[in-house]
């Protein structure tokens, strides 16, 4: 008989976990470093694409090998404008269902190894294995032993790079190409582990859309300077035709609005809230995928325009009530909508002015 004693109770628990309303409408997260593991081929290319671009700060200019016959060649950081004369290190990204294991990466250092030797390039200072899932233990203790990495690269040559480096020619190591091949720096040969990858893709635009988590929090907007910039002279030209159509009498500067204390604050108010709008364009840039501004742009804009274009007593009702149509528009849609604020929404009304898709006092000839 089944001694009943061994059995116990269903008790599924988590007692490290506190849940919340996104693990019931999302489940729980995976994490960034897993999330990789499990990208298909075409999420990984895409995925080292962006992250390529936290490279940028270090190097001259980074770029992704896109010819025919790769020579090792993948991701390429050079260090200065003298391209590969004036120094560079390389990233070989490989998408595998397993760590990567020696066998994986013979036939990517014979390349560097042959090619360097054959004067198409010079050898790199630094290349780095770029792997989905790891590096395997085997060849991370050959990464940390170039001399080792050096005699397990010649026993498997015959096997893996003979016949794979070129495909119309067999690459033997032997003469001169072996001295070559014994006198070469194996130390520059290193891996980038998944850690390191999410941490520097958290560095790029497209972190929180691939990886998701929320915005960073966002800088304090910019106090408007006492001196009006050239980038705000269309809006705030309009902002004192709006100002010249409601109270009869030309308004050309701010002094202009002397006698109207409610107008010079309200002028003040305007400029705050183009600024604020400015300060989400730049954080944007750092943020969110390229265009996703713009987009947030669009969608104002097609959520005003059309109140804007109605028939008002005179350009600052119709200014007003513009903005007061902004502030009632749902954004949810932009990956920005975490951090916009009533401010943000009235202040792209008057980054719409500023390039005249909006206009706050309308000609005969306007229609």
């Amino acid at each position: 008989m089944v001694d009943l004693q061994c059995f116990r109770d269903l008790e599924p628990k988590d007692k490290s976990v506190t849940y919340t309303s996104q693990h019931v409408s999302y489940g729980i997260p995976i994490p960034a470093a897993r999330r990789i593991e499990l990208f298909s081929a075409q999420e990984f290319e895409a995925f080292t694409e962006e992250w390529a671009l936290s490279l940028r700060p270090d190097y001259h200019s980074v770029k992704r090998f896109a010819g025919s016959g790769d020579q090792g060649l993948d991701v390429v950081a050079f260090i200065s404008d003298d391209t590969f004369a004036g120094g560079w290190d390389g990233f070989q990204c490989k998408h595998y269902d397993h760590a990567l294991y020696p066998s994986d990466v013979w036939v990517e250092i014979g390349k560097i190894i042959f090619y360097s030797y054959s004067r198409e390039y010079s050898p790199p200072r630094k290349h780095y294995f770029v792997p989905s899932r790891g590096i395997g233990t085997t060849l991370a203790k050959y990464l940390a032993s170039p001399d080792k990495l050096k005699t397990e690269a010649g026993k498997n040559w015959s096997t893996h790079c003979e016949s794979g480096i070129s495909e119309s020619r067999s690459i033997e190591l032997n003469g001169e190409f072996l001295g070559y091949f014994e006198n070469f720096d194996f130390s520059i040969f290193s891996s980038k582990s998944v850690v390191e990858l999410v941490s520097a893709h958290s560095r790029t635009p497209f972190h929180a859309v691939r990886f998701g988590g929320g915005l960073p929090c966002r800088p304090l907007a910019e106090t408007p300077p006492d001196d009006i910039a050239s980038t705000e002279s269309r809006y705030i030209q309009q902002i004192f035709q709006a100002y010249t159509d409601h109270v009869g009498t030309s308004v050309v500067q701010l002094s202009d609005l002397s006698p109207r204390q409610d107008l010079q604050a309200d002028f003040l108010r305007q400029r705050e809230r183009f600024y604020h709008a400015e300060s989400l364009r730049n954080f944007s840039r750092d943020t969110v995928p390229q265009g996703t501004f713009d987009a947030l742009q669009q969608d104002v804009f097609h959520g005003v325009v059309d109140v804007c274009e109605s028939a008002y007593l005179d350009g600052l009702c119709r200014m007003r009530a513009t903005l007061g149509q902004s502030v009632q528009l749902s954004i949810s849609a932009s990956p920005l909508c975490s951090v916009i604020t009533s401010m943000d929404k009235q202040g792209i009304c008057h980054q719409l002015a500023n390039e005249d898709r909006l206009l706050w006092v309308r000609n005969i000839n306007d229609g």
